[in-house]
Protein backbone atom coordinates (compact mmCIF):
# COMPACT_ATOMS: atom_id res chain seq x y z
CA UNK A 1 0.00 0.00 0.00
CA UNK A 2 3.20 2.50 1.37
CA UNK A 3 4.75 1.76 -2.15
CA UNK A 4 1.48 2.25 -4.83
CA UNK A 5 1.00 5.67 -2.63
CA UNK A 6 4.17 6.62 -3.88
CA UNK A 7 4.21 6.40 -6.69
CA UNK A 8 1.32 8.34 -7.46
CA UNK A 9 2.82 11.45 -6.02
CA UNK A 10 5.25 14.01 -7.48
CA UNK A 11 8.83 13.42 -6.14
CA UNK A 12 9.20 16.20 -3.51
CA UNK A 13 13.20 16.10 -3.59
CA UNK A 14 12.97 17.85 -7.39
CA UNK A 15 11.23 20.91 -5.42
CA UNK A 16 14.47 22.28 -4.39
CA UNK A 17 16.79 21.54 -7.62
CA UNK A 18 13.65 22.98 -10.24
CA UNK A 19 12.55 25.77 -8.15
CA UNK A 20 16.60 26.75 -7.76
CA UNK A 21 17.53 26.70 -11.12
CA UNK A 22 14.79 28.04 -12.63
CA UNK A 23 15.18 31.30 -10.27
CA UNK A 24 19.24 31.70 -12.03
CA UNK A 25 17.86 33.07 -14.95
CA UNK A 26 15.34 36.14 -13.42
CA UNK A 27 17.42 36.69 -10.31
CA UNK A 28 20.37 37.55 -12.63
CA UNK A 29 18.35 39.26 -14.81
CA UNK A 30 16.43 41.58 -12.07
CA UNK A 31 19.20 42.11 -9.47
CA UNK A 32 21.32 44.30 -12.22
CA UNK A 33 19.02 46.57 -12.21
CA UNK A 34 20.42 48.89 -9.24
CA UNK A 35 23.93 48.01 -10.54
CA UNK A 36 24.06 49.80 -13.53
CA UNK A 37 24.33 53.12 -12.18
CA UNK A 38 27.21 52.08 -9.53
CA UNK A 39 28.80 50.13 -12.14
CA UNK A 40 28.85 53.02 -14.69
CA UNK A 41 30.29 55.41 -12.18
CA UNK A 42 32.95 52.70 -11.66
CA UNK A 43 34.33 52.46 -15.08
CA UNK A 44 33.10 55.98 -16.38
CA UNK A 45 30.77 54.03 -19.02
CA UNK A 46 27.93 55.95 -20.29
CA UNK A 47 23.85 54.03 -20.10
CA UNK A 48 24.71 53.00 -24.15
CA UNK A 49 27.56 51.28 -23.01
CA UNK A 50 26.33 49.73 -19.37
CA UNK A 51 22.89 48.86 -21.11
CA UNK A 52 25.16 45.60 -22.78
CA UNK A 53 25.00 44.11 -19.39
CA UNK A 54 21.51 43.35 -19.67
CA UNK A 55 21.45 43.28 -23.65
CA UNK A 56 24.23 40.62 -23.46
CA UNK A 57 22.33 38.40 -21.08
CA UNK A 58 19.36 38.41 -22.92
CA UNK A 59 21.44 38.01 -26.33
CA UNK A 60 23.04 34.68 -24.53
CA UNK A 61 19.74 33.45 -23.30
CA UNK A 62 17.22 34.35 -26.17
CA UNK A 63 19.55 31.86 -28.20
CA UNK A 64 20.39 29.60 -25.63
CA UNK A 65 16.61 28.83 -23.99
CA UNK A 66 15.42 26.74 -26.99
CA UNK A 67 18.59 25.31 -27.83
CA UNK A 68 19.09 24.15 -24.47
CA UNK A 69 15.67 22.71 -24.09
CA UNK A 70 15.96 20.73 -27.32
CA UNK A 71 19.15 19.51 -25.79
CA UNK A 72 17.05 18.75 -22.59
CA UNK A 73 14.50 16.85 -25.02
CA UNK A 74 17.33 14.62 -26.30
CA UNK A 75 20.06 13.87 -23.37
CA UNK A 76 17.52 14.84 -20.01
CA UNK A 77 17.46 17.38 -17.77
CA UNK A 78 19.75 16.12 -15.55
CA UNK A 79 23.04 16.87 -17.56
CA UNK A 80 21.91 20.06 -18.98
CA UNK A 81 21.32 21.17 -15.64
CA UNK A 82 24.29 20.13 -13.60
CA UNK A 83 26.16 21.87 -17.40
CA UNK A 84 24.61 25.03 -16.24
CA UNK A 85 24.86 25.32 -13.20
CA UNK A 86 29.43 24.85 -13.67
CA UNK A 87 28.69 27.65 -16.59
CA UNK A 88 27.13 29.85 -13.55
CA UNK A 89 29.62 29.54 -11.22
CA UNK A 90 32.04 30.11 -13.52
CA UNK A 91 30.40 33.70 -14.69
CA UNK A 92 30.06 34.55 -10.85
CA UNK A 93 33.54 34.51 -10.89
CA UNK A 94 34.58 36.18 -13.99
CA UNK A 95 32.42 38.96 -12.97
CA UNK A 96 33.48 39.30 -8.93
CA UNK A 97 36.89 39.97 -10.31
CA UNK A 98 36.23 41.66 -13.72
CA UNK A 99 38.98 44.24 -14.45
CA UNK A 100 36.79 46.46 -17.35
CA UNK A 101 33.47 46.97 -18.48
CA UNK A 102 34.16 44.56 -21.21
CA UNK A 103 35.12 41.70 -19.54
CA UNK A 104 31.95 42.28 -16.71
CA UNK A 105 29.58 42.05 -20.50
CA UNK A 106 31.55 38.80 -21.43
CA UNK A 107 30.72 37.35 -17.79
CA UNK A 108 26.68 38.13 -18.39
CA UNK A 109 26.99 36.73 -21.74
CA UNK A 110 28.42 33.38 -20.10
CA UNK A 111 25.87 33.76 -17.27
CA UNK A 112 23.04 34.04 -19.63
CA UNK A 113 23.96 30.52 -21.41
CA UNK A 114 24.46 28.74 -17.69
CA UNK A 115 21.41 30.11 -16.75
CA UNK A 116 18.85 28.40 -19.62
CA UNK A 117 19.00 24.72 -18.47
CA UNK A 118 17.12 25.46 -15.35
CA UNK A 119 13.52 26.33 -16.83
CA UNK A 120 13.44 23.70 -19.60
CA UNK A 121 14.82 21.30 -17.10
CA UNK A 122 12.14 21.71 -14.60
CA UNK A 123 9.29 21.64 -17.11
CA UNK A 124 11.06 18.39 -18.78
CA UNK A 125 10.85 16.88 -14.79
CA UNK A 126 6.93 17.82 -14.67
CA UNK A 127 5.93 16.47 -17.73
CA UNK A 128 7.82 13.27 -16.65
CA UNK A 129 6.41 12.93 -12.98
CA UNK A 130 2.97 13.21 -14.64
CA UNK A 131 3.68 10.25 -16.61
CA UNK A 132 5.13 8.45 -13.81
CA UNK A 133 2.27 9.12 -11.67
CA UNK A 134 -0.55 9.04 -14.31
CA UNK A 135 -1.66 12.27 -12.70
CA UNK A 136 -1.57 15.22 -15.37
CA UNK A 137 -2.67 17.87 -13.22
CA UNK A 138 0.06 20.13 -12.36
CA UNK A 139 -1.59 23.89 -12.02
CA UNK A 140 -0.07 23.24 -8.41
CA UNK A 141 3.04 22.55 -9.59
CA UNK A 142 3.32 25.42 -12.20
CA UNK A 143 2.28 27.51 -9.30
CA UNK A 144 5.18 26.86 -7.24
CA UNK A 145 7.61 27.38 -9.98
CA UNK A 146 5.50 30.69 -11.09
CA UNK A 147 6.18 31.78 -7.55
CA UNK A 148 9.38 31.03 -7.05
CA UNK A 149 10.79 32.78 -10.07
CA UNK A 150 8.63 36.07 -9.84
CA UNK A 151 9.45 36.20 -6.49
CA UNK A 152 12.97 36.39 -7.40
CA UNK A 153 12.80 38.23 -10.35
CA UNK A 154 10.71 41.52 -8.43
CA UNK A 155 13.12 40.81 -5.16
CA UNK A 156 16.00 41.39 -7.47
CA UNK A 157 16.30 45.28 -7.55
CA UNK A 158 15.69 45.28 -3.76
CA UNK A 159 18.24 42.37 -3.23
CA UNK A 160 20.50 43.89 -5.29
CA UNK A 161 20.35 47.28 -3.39
CA UNK A 162 21.16 45.73 -0.04
CA UNK A 163 24.23 43.30 -1.70
CA UNK A 164 25.51 46.71 -2.83
CA UNK A 165 25.25 48.61 0.48
CA UNK A 166 27.41 45.73 2.14
CA UNK A 167 30.12 44.78 -0.90
CA UNK A 168 29.45 47.24 -3.65
CA UNK A 169 28.39 46.00 -7.02
CA UNK A 170 30.81 43.25 -7.56
CA UNK A 171 28.10 41.04 -4.49
CA UNK A 172 25.59 40.84 -7.14
CA UNK A 173 27.92 38.81 -9.12
CA UNK A 174 29.69 37.02 -6.68
CA UNK A 175 26.07 36.20 -5.16
CA UNK A 176 26.19 33.19 -8.16
CA UNK A 177 29.31 31.15 -6.85
CA UNK A 178 26.95 29.77 -3.83
CA UNK A 179 23.98 29.51 -6.00
CA UNK A 180 25.78 27.45 -8.80
CA UNK A 181 27.03 25.20 -5.50
CA UNK A 182 23.73 24.52 -3.94
CA UNK A 183 22.73 23.79 -7.82
CA UNK A 184 25.10 21.32 -7.96
CA UNK A 185 25.00 19.91 -4.62
CA UNK A 186 20.74 19.36 -4.80
CA UNK A 187 21.48 18.38 -8.95
CA UNK A 188 23.49 15.80 -8.37
CA UNK A 189 21.33 14.44 -5.46
CA UNK A 190 18.34 14.62 -6.72
CA UNK A 191 17.73 14.46 -10.65
CA UNK A 192 16.77 11.01 -11.66
CA UNK A 193 19.64 10.05 -14.23
CA UNK A 194 18.73 8.94 -17.76
CA UNK A 195 17.78 5.43 -18.40
CA UNK A 196 19.61 3.50 -20.91
CA UNK A 197 18.21 4.24 -24.50
CA UNK A 198 16.27 6.98 -23.01
CA UNK A 199 18.33 9.76 -25.33
CA UNK A 200 19.29 10.05 -29.29
CA UNK A 201 22.57 10.51 -29.88
CA UNK A 202 24.44 13.53 -30.53
CA UNK A 203 24.56 13.00 -34.27
CA UNK A 204 20.77 13.34 -34.39
CA UNK A 205 20.63 16.82 -34.03
CA UNK A 206 20.23 19.26 -36.32
CA UNK A 207 23.28 21.44 -35.90
CA UNK A 208 22.85 23.37 -39.47
CA UNK A 209 19.45 24.40 -37.76
CA UNK A 210 20.64 25.36 -34.61
CA UNK A 211 22.97 27.62 -36.39
CA UNK A 212 21.07 29.47 -38.64
CA UNK A 213 18.59 29.80 -35.86
CA UNK A 214 21.17 31.80 -33.71
CA UNK A 215 22.16 33.50 -36.77
CA UNK A 216 18.30 35.01 -37.52
CA UNK A 217 18.29 35.86 -33.57
CA UNK A 218 21.72 37.51 -33.15
CA UNK A 219 21.10 39.83 -36.18
CA UNK A 220 17.88 40.61 -35.25
CA UNK A 221 19.11 41.36 -31.96
CA UNK A 222 21.93 43.18 -32.54
CA UNK A 223 19.42 45.72 -34.37
CA UNK A 224 17.12 46.08 -31.99
CA UNK A 225 19.95 46.61 -29.02
CA UNK A 226 21.17 49.93 -31.07
CA UNK A 227 18.26 50.19 -34.37
CA UNK A 228 19.82 52.87 -36.74
CA UNK A 229 19.15 53.33 -40.33
CA UNK A 230 22.79 52.71 -41.18
CA UNK A 231 22.55 49.22 -39.50
CA UNK A 232 19.58 48.07 -41.50
CA UNK A 233 21.44 45.41 -43.13
CA UNK A 234 21.54 43.54 -40.27
CA UNK A 235 17.63 42.98 -40.73
CA UNK A 236 18.64 41.66 -43.97
CA UNK A 237 21.17 38.88 -42.46
CA UNK A 238 18.03 38.25 -40.51
CA UNK A 239 16.03 37.57 -43.39
CA UNK A 240 18.36 35.59 -44.97
CA UNK A 241 19.01 33.27 -42.12
CA UNK A 242 15.29 33.07 -41.39
CA UNK A 243 14.64 32.18 -44.91
CA UNK A 244 17.68 29.53 -44.62
CA UNK A 245 16.36 28.33 -41.38
CA UNK A 246 12.68 27.88 -42.19
CA UNK A 247 13.74 26.05 -45.61
CA UNK A 248 16.32 23.53 -43.36
CA UNK A 249 13.70 22.71 -41.22
CA UNK A 250 11.18 21.53 -43.46
CA UNK A 251 13.44 19.15 -44.91
CA UNK A 252 15.03 17.80 -42.05
CA UNK A 253 14.06 14.45 -40.56
CA UNK A 254 14.54 15.31 -36.85
CA UNK A 255 14.30 19.81 -36.65
CA UNK A 256 15.93 21.75 -34.11
CA UNK A 257 12.51 23.65 -33.68
CA UNK A 258 9.58 21.52 -35.68
CA UNK A 259 8.18 23.96 -37.90
CA UNK A 260 5.09 22.14 -39.22
CA UNK A 261 4.21 21.55 -35.26
CA UNK A 262 4.11 25.17 -34.59
CA UNK A 263 2.73 26.31 -37.61
CA UNK A 264 -0.11 24.09 -36.83
CA UNK A 265 -0.31 25.26 -33.03
CA UNK A 266 -2.02 28.58 -33.53
CA UNK A 267 -2.87 28.81 -29.23
CA UNK A 268 1.14 28.15 -28.91
CA UNK A 269 1.97 30.92 -31.24
CA UNK A 270 -0.65 33.42 -29.29
CA UNK A 271 0.75 32.06 -26.08
CA UNK A 272 4.53 33.54 -27.40
CA UNK A 273 2.99 36.80 -28.37
CA UNK A 274 1.27 37.73 -25.34
CA UNK A 275 4.73 36.90 -23.35
CA UNK A 276 6.54 38.81 -25.97
CA UNK A 277 4.26 41.53 -24.99
CA UNK A 278 4.14 41.24 -21.15
CA UNK A 279 8.03 40.91 -20.69
CA UNK A 280 8.31 44.01 -22.88
CA UNK A 281 6.13 46.05 -20.57
CA UNK A 282 7.32 44.44 -17.12
CA UNK A 283 11.02 44.40 -18.44
CA UNK A 284 10.85 47.74 -19.66
CA UNK A 285 9.16 48.94 -16.24
CA UNK A 286 11.91 47.32 -14.25
CA UNK A 287 14.98 48.52 -16.17
CA UNK A 288 13.42 51.94 -17.38
CA UNK A 289 11.66 52.76 -14.27
CA UNK A 290 14.51 51.74 -11.68
CA UNK A 291 17.00 53.63 -13.64
CA UNK A 292 14.59 57.17 -13.75
CA UNK A 293 14.11 56.71 -9.67
CA UNK A 294 17.96 56.85 -9.50
CA UNK A 295 18.90 59.19 -12.13
CA UNK A 296 15.57 61.49 -12.59
CA UNK A 297 14.11 61.33 -9.31
CA UNK A 298 17.11 61.17 -7.21
CA UNK A 299 17.19 57.94 -5.24
CA UNK A 300 19.88 55.79 -4.11
CA UNK A 301 20.64 52.28 -5.10
CA UNK A 302 19.10 51.23 -1.73
CA UNK A 303 15.84 53.29 -1.50
CA UNK A 304 14.99 52.34 -4.47
CA UNK A 305 15.35 48.76 -3.88
CA UNK A 306 12.87 49.55 -1.32
CA UNK A 307 10.57 51.25 -3.63
CA UNK A 308 10.25 48.12 -5.64
CA UNK A 309 9.18 45.39 -2.62
CA UNK A 310 5.94 46.43 -2.72
CA UNK A 311 5.91 44.80 -6.35
CA UNK A 312 7.30 41.81 -5.10
CA UNK A 313 5.21 41.56 -2.13
CA UNK A 314 1.72 41.68 -4.09
CA UNK A 315 3.02 39.74 -7.48
CA UNK A 316 4.10 36.62 -5.14
CA UNK A 317 0.61 37.26 -3.23
CA UNK A 318 -1.33 37.15 -6.25
CA UNK A 319 0.43 34.06 -7.72
CA UNK A 320 0.08 32.19 -4.52
CA UNK A 321 -3.78 32.40 -4.51
CA UNK A 322 -4.35 32.27 -7.95
CA UNK A 323 -2.18 30.09 -8.81
CA UNK A 324 -4.25 26.46 -8.16
CA UNK A 325 -6.71 27.79 -10.40
CA UNK A 326 -5.53 26.31 -14.39
CA UNK A 327 -8.10 28.97 -16.05
CA UNK A 328 -6.02 31.29 -17.75
CA UNK A 329 -7.89 33.83 -19.92
CA UNK A 330 -9.20 35.96 -16.71
CA UNK A 331 -5.68 36.46 -15.48
CA UNK A 332 -4.15 37.56 -18.75
CA UNK A 333 -7.51 39.90 -19.06
CA UNK A 334 -7.09 41.06 -15.55
CA UNK A 335 -2.93 41.46 -15.92
CA UNK A 336 -3.17 42.87 -18.93
CA UNK A 337 -5.58 45.62 -17.92
CA UNK A 338 -3.16 46.55 -14.81
CA UNK A 339 0.09 46.75 -17.26
CA UNK A 340 -2.05 49.77 -19.06
CA UNK A 341 -2.99 51.48 -15.99
CA UNK A 342 0.17 51.54 -14.57
CA UNK A 343 1.39 52.61 -18.05
CA UNK A 344 -0.85 55.77 -17.83
CA UNK A 345 0.11 56.20 -14.10
CA UNK A 346 3.90 56.83 -15.61
CA UNK A 347 2.92 59.64 -17.99
CA UNK A 348 1.65 61.32 -14.57
CA UNK A 349 5.20 61.11 -12.73
CA UNK A 350 7.72 64.22 -12.52
CA UNK A 351 10.62 64.03 -10.31
CA UNK A 352 10.01 65.49 -7.84
CA UNK A 353 6.46 63.06 -7.17
CA UNK A 354 6.09 61.83 -3.62
CA UNK A 355 8.09 58.75 -2.79
CA UNK A 356 4.81 57.02 -1.88
CA UNK A 357 2.86 57.15 -5.39
CA UNK A 358 6.38 55.69 -6.18
CA UNK A 359 5.26 52.73 -3.99
CA UNK A 360 1.83 52.96 -5.47
CA UNK A 361 2.73 52.79 -9.21
CA UNK A 362 5.21 49.52 -8.43
CA UNK A 363 2.62 47.64 -6.25
CA UNK A 364 -0.07 48.15 -8.91
CA UNK A 365 2.46 46.40 -11.20
CA UNK A 366 2.55 43.57 -8.77
CA UNK A 367 -0.66 42.62 -10.23
CA UNK A 368 0.26 41.57 -13.46
CA UNK A 369 3.84 39.92 -11.83
CA UNK A 370 1.76 37.58 -10.62
CA UNK A 371 -0.67 36.68 -13.18
CA UNK A 372 0.66 37.00 -16.63
CA UNK A 373 3.96 34.84 -16.38
CA UNK A 374 1.69 32.24 -14.18
CA UNK A 375 -1.19 32.10 -16.97
CA UNK A 376 1.61 31.88 -20.58
CA UNK A 377 3.41 28.97 -18.39
CA UNK A 378 0.07 27.33 -17.72
CA UNK A 379 -1.21 27.93 -21.13
CA UNK A 380 2.45 26.18 -22.50
CA UNK A 381 1.95 23.05 -21.13
CA UNK A 382 -1.24 22.41 -21.96
CA UNK A 383 -0.78 23.67 -25.57
CA UNK A 384 2.70 22.32 -26.26
CA UNK A 385 3.73 19.04 -28.00
CA UNK A 386 4.82 16.86 -24.84
CA UNK A 387 7.44 15.14 -26.84
CA UNK A 388 8.58 18.64 -27.17
CA UNK A 389 8.14 20.20 -23.53
CA UNK A 390 11.62 21.50 -23.04
CA UNK A 391 12.11 22.90 -26.57
CA UNK A 392 8.72 24.78 -25.97
CA UNK A 393 9.76 26.10 -22.68
CA UNK A 394 12.75 27.40 -24.02
CA UNK A 395 11.14 29.14 -26.91
CA UNK A 396 8.32 31.00 -24.45
CA UNK A 397 11.42 32.10 -22.67
CA UNK A 398 13.05 33.31 -26.03
CA UNK A 399 10.23 35.47 -26.43
CA UNK A 400 10.22 36.90 -23.13
CA UNK A 401 13.98 37.93 -23.57
CA UNK A 402 13.29 39.77 -27.06
CA UNK A 403 10.53 41.58 -24.99
CA UNK A 404 13.44 42.67 -22.29
CA UNK A 405 15.61 43.29 -25.50
CA UNK A 406 13.16 45.57 -26.81
CA UNK A 407 12.76 47.51 -23.67
CA UNK A 408 15.98 47.65 -23.16
CA UNK A 409 16.89 48.76 -26.45
CA UNK A 410 14.02 51.72 -26.20
CA UNK A 411 14.95 52.56 -22.91
CA UNK A 412 18.55 53.63 -24.15
CA UNK A 413 16.67 55.52 -26.86
CA UNK A 414 14.37 57.19 -24.71
CA UNK A 415 16.95 58.26 -21.78
CA UNK A 416 20.59 58.92 -23.75
CA UNK A 417 22.78 59.74 -21.34
CA UNK A 418 20.99 59.94 -18.35
CA UNK A 419 17.47 58.52 -17.21
CA UNK A 420 15.40 61.88 -17.07
CA UNK A 421 11.28 62.26 -17.10
CA UNK A 422 10.82 63.04 -20.45
CA UNK A 423 12.66 59.71 -21.62
CA UNK A 424 10.48 57.84 -19.13
CA UNK A 425 7.48 59.85 -19.88
CA UNK A 426 8.21 58.53 -23.95
CA UNK A 427 8.82 55.12 -22.62
CA UNK A 428 5.58 54.50 -21.02
CA UNK A 429 3.81 55.24 -24.44
CA UNK A 430 5.78 52.19 -25.60
CA UNK A 431 4.67 50.45 -23.40
CA UNK A 432 1.23 51.29 -23.29
CA UNK A 433 0.78 50.18 -27.25
CA UNK A 434 2.27 46.80 -25.76
CA UNK A 435 0.05 46.64 -22.64
CA UNK A 436 -2.79 47.49 -24.99
CA UNK A 437 -1.76 44.79 -28.06
CA UNK A 438 -1.45 42.10 -24.98
CA UNK A 439 -5.39 42.84 -23.83
CA UNK A 440 -6.67 43.04 -27.53
CA UNK A 441 -4.79 39.21 -28.14
CA UNK A 442 -6.34 37.77 -24.66
CA UNK A 443 -9.62 38.94 -25.82
CA UNK A 444 -9.50 37.79 -29.41
CA UNK A 445 -8.28 34.46 -28.96
CA UNK A 446 -11.37 32.18 -27.59
CA UNK A 447 -9.19 28.95 -27.29
CA UNK A 448 -7.63 29.95 -23.70
CA UNK A 449 -11.02 29.09 -21.84
CA UNK A 450 -10.31 25.76 -23.14
CA UNK A 451 -6.92 25.26 -21.74
CA UNK A 452 -8.27 25.60 -17.85
CA UNK A 453 -10.66 22.88 -18.25
CA UNK A 454 -7.92 20.71 -20.24
CA UNK A 455 -6.18 20.37 -16.91
CA UNK A 456 -8.61 19.70 -14.30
Amino acid sequence: MTTAVATTRFDRRLFAPMILGSILNPVNSSIIAVALVPISLAFGAPTSQTSWLVSGLYLATAIGQPLTGRLVDTFGPRRLFLAGAVLTGIAGLLGTLAPSLGVLIAARVVLGFGTCAGYPASMSLIRSEGRRTGVDRPAAILAVLSVATQTVAVIGPSLGGLLIGIGGWRATFALNLPLSIACLTLGAWALPRPAAGETRPAGRLDWAGIALFAATLVSLLLFLMDPHVADLWLLGITALAAAGFTARELRAADPFIDLRVFAGNVPLLATYARALCAATVSYAFLYGYTQWMEDGRGLDAQTTGLVLLPTFGIGVLVAALTGRRPEVRAKLLVGALAQVVVCGALLLLTGSSAVWLLVVVGAVLGLPQGLLNLANQNALYAQADPARTGASAGLLRTFYYLGAILSSSMSGLFFGRRADTAGLHALAVFMLVAAGLLLVLSVVDRSLSRVGAAQR
